[in-house]
């Protein structure tokens, strides 16, 4: 199979006559002016399926693909239901039509986010591949005039075993007319899990061999002739604007055609981009005052703790079980613990870019850029130029590391002025001090969390309180707060729990401090299941019960956790005798409507402070499993991750200013630091949830309460660097 096609044009993508086509109500507009390419290739592509009379089949695929395997998931989903021979598909990305492309789990958008490419458009294109299928069946029926009920399918044929005649999808393509409407599939109509041929089956990753051999095509690589390159020196306080620009030295470097001011920086345009970043450093500019130039994060957290714990802050309530006032008033004891996190950065190995022209009169523009919303970005792109969607062409490339930060258009602000300045396609590209002194990061937060205890010992009460800013605000402005009713989904993402409490009490507290902030993997579930699942093992603990059992009693009626959990207690040998110096740390989550429970195998160097994982075990029901490796990988993917944010990753604000500036003061996880990773699946004939950001959340409090059993103190602030731990043994 090829891997996926880039060059697939908007308005000429139905182009052609001699394929089948399958297409929704289009716009009239991609609907004309077929390219010379697709006439000549007779390769017309429709809504979701095309098959070529040669029998191939291309499947056009909305998904971003950051390495989290959607590009093959998708069609694998597709062509189950297609009944289609798997080695005949390759895929296209669609053009940006969210009517017909967007996930109905985002209101529709065309976006890849919240591990929701799946959990989003699982039954929208089983619906669709089905329809298709019923085309081709009809149309079989018909020329053999037999009635539907008589034929079926295999792998790419419709077949009519009562005369033994078949035919292959390419010769149904050859005569077969697409009706309008589609034929309307019932969801009861569609495969069932015991018929699967290749979902749950272990399959190739199409994007790993260009990865392997250099060939993928990230936003960075795109070429456009008669291209310049720009580069962009940002206010090193968020949203400061550019006051006074000294250009002199930076005009001087040969090669350098343009210093323009920007709305939150400077951009340098040159004939190559080594001359851009030599003219950036060379610029001289003061900026804008700024709030936030008095915010330090160090006294911001103290301050957030501070008010965490006030709880005559009410702040705004997102659970209210029960009368939780009431029962901690009557509790036998009350139990309270507060944790917090750090800012940190997505650290993506690809610097930000985007290359883009736009039309001499201002009203089009053309895209070139690996994006997690398409669909926002055309939207930002025609509202920035005051024209239709339609006028914005986007060509979607791969993302050299997102989750989270190539979600926002952000960029779109920067090159389009560029680019109408210049009248010649502009790429621009961040340097990594800037893409690290710019990052759009994971916020801050502190948590109050509480729980009331009856007589018995069992839980009757749960507070728990967040404090931290808006992601939400910052990327869609304040207003947006009054549609959400003062919660923010993405802060608050996994501070639910499934934990069986009568009366709870959830609440966040927002912060206003300037700083630039986004999703990042795991969204708010990183930091709240490291402050839930921690807090859990303290009141195991006070109590002295095995804090496994203590779940157990706490989820009794929730089989999908107790399996898990089992599963993973069973392989990891929970409870067993440990070597000196290392103990087992355990945790359990729901996290992106995935069942994850977790055992890691954690030392301590108490000497140097360092803390090493070893071994991780895990158990997860996902529901349906699509692809059993990709499964996997994202697993393995989600321990680098969630040890990296848990023993790493920190992002210190000074007066506003970020203080690291690469990867030599920013350090993420290294090879050398990953533990063996043992995953089980238990697949389930639920709907497939999501796994992008199941497993991360559960690294950090695995540890925190591993180090626990071996030191007997609590480490509830992430990161738990070196000099963290040493300070905390130091406590008496």
């Amino acid at each position: 199979m090829d891997g996926i096609d880039t060059s697939v044009s908007r308005r000429g993508f139905l182009g052609g006559a001699t394929g089948l086509s399958f297409a929704l109500s289009l716009p009239a507009f991609m609907m004309s002016e077929a390219s010379a390419q697709d006439a000549t290739s007779a390769k017309p592509i429709g809504a979701w399926v095309n098959i070529k009379p040669d029998g191939s089949i291309v499947l056009l695929i909305p998904t971003a693909e950051m390495g989290q395997g959607s590009l093959t998931a998708m069609p694998m989903i597709i062509a189950e239901e297609l009944d289609a021979d798997w080695s005949k598909i390759s895929t296209a990305y669609p053009p940006v039509v969210p009517a017909i492309y967007g996930n109905p789990m985002f209101g529709g958008q065309m976006v890849t986010y919240g591990s929701g490419a799946i959990r989003g458009y699982w039954d929208k294109i089983r619906l669709q591949a089905a329809a298709v299928r019923r085309v081709l069946m009809q149309s079989a029926a018909d020329k053999w005039g037999v009635p539907l009920a008589e034929v079926r399918t295999e792998p790419s044929t419709v077949v009519h075993a009562a005369s033994n005649r078949r035919l292959s999808y390419g010769e149904i393509a050859a005569f077969a007319k697409v009706p309008d409407p589609m034929p309307v599939i019932d969801k009861a109509e569609l495969k069932k899990m015991a018929d699967y041929r290749i979902i749950g089956k272990n399959t190739a990753r199409y994007d790993i061999p260009d990865k392997t051999t250099g060939a993928a095509q990230y936003g960075i690589d795109a070429q456009v002739p008669n291209m310049v390159y720009a580069t962009l020196l940002h206010a090193p306080v968020d949203a400061a604007k550019p006051d006074k620009v000294d250009d002199s030295a930076a005009m001087a470097v040969p090669g350098v055609l343009k210093v323009m001011p920007l709305d939150r920086g400077v951009a340098v345009v040159a004939e190559t981009v080594e001359a851009a970043f030599a003219a950036m450093d060379k610029l001289k500019v003061t900026w804008s005052n700024m709030p936030a130039d008095s915010y330090s994060s160090a006294d911001g957290k103290k301050e957030f703790l501070a008010r965490a714990a006030d709880l005559t802050d009410k702040g705004a309530s997102f659970v209210a079980t029960g009368d939780v006032d009431a029962t901690f008033a009557k509790a036998a004891k009350v139990i309270s613990a507060q944790y917090s996190s750090e800012y940190v950065y997505h650290a993506g190995m690809e610097p930000m870019n985007v290359t883009a022209t736009v039309t001499p009169a201002g009203d089009g523009a053309e895209i070139w850029m690996g994006t997690q919303g398409p669909g926002p970005n055309v939207l930002a792109a025609a509202a920035q130029l005051k024209t239709k969607p339609e006028n914005i062409k986007h060509h979607q490339f791969y993302l050299g590391g997102g989750y989270g930060r190539r979600s926002p258009p952000d960029l779109i602000g920067e090159i389009l002025p560029i680019a109408k300045e210049m009248q010649r396609p502009v790429k621009l590209i961040w340097t990594r001090d800037q893409d690290v002194k710019t990052a759009k990061m994971r916020p801050m937060t502190a948590h109050q969390v509480e729980a009331a205890l009856d007589a018995d010992g069992k839980v009757i009460g749960w507070r728990h309180r967040l404090v931290a800013e808006s992601v939400i605000v910052y990327g869609a402005g304040e207003k947006v707060m009054e549609f959400t009713k003062g919660i923010d989904n993405i802060v608050l993402e996994g501070i639910k729990h499934e934990y069986e409490v009568p009366n709870q009490s959830i609440v966040y507290l927002r912060e206003k401090r300037g700083v630039g902030l986004s999703s990042w993997r795991g969204i708010g579930a990183g930091y709240n299941k490291f402050a839930i699942e921690s807090f859990i093992d303290e009141l195991a603990a006070a109590q002295k019960i095995d804090p496994v059992k203590f779940r157990l009693d706490l989820l009794k009626s929730d089989p999908r956790a107790q399996d898990v959990i089992k599963a993973v207690v069973d392989k990891a040998g929970w409870g067993k005798q440990m070597p000196a110096g290392h103990a087992l740390g355990f945790s359990y989550a729901k996290v992106v409507e995935t069942y994850v429970a977790a055992i890691g195998d954690i030392s301590l160097d108490p000497k140097t402070g360092v803390v090493r994982a070893h071994k991780f075990w895990l158990a997860l029901d996902p529901g349906i499993v699509i692809n059993p490796d990709s499964v996997l990988a994202q697993t393995e993917g989600n321990i680098a991750w969630g040890l990296s944010q848990t023993l790493k990753e920190q992002m210190s604000v000074v007066n506003g200013r970020v203080q690291q500036n690469n990867f030599y003061d920013y350090p993420v996880l290294r090879m050398s630091e990953m533990p063996e990773i043992d995953t089980q699946i238990i697949a389930t004939d639920n709907p497939p949830k999501g796994m992008g950001e199941a497993s991360l959340p559960l690294v950090s409090p695995i540890i925190a309460n591993a180090l626990f059993t071996l030191t007997g103190k609590r480490f509830r602030s992430l990161p738990m660097t070196p000099d963290k731990i040493k300070a905390g043994l130091a406590v008496t």
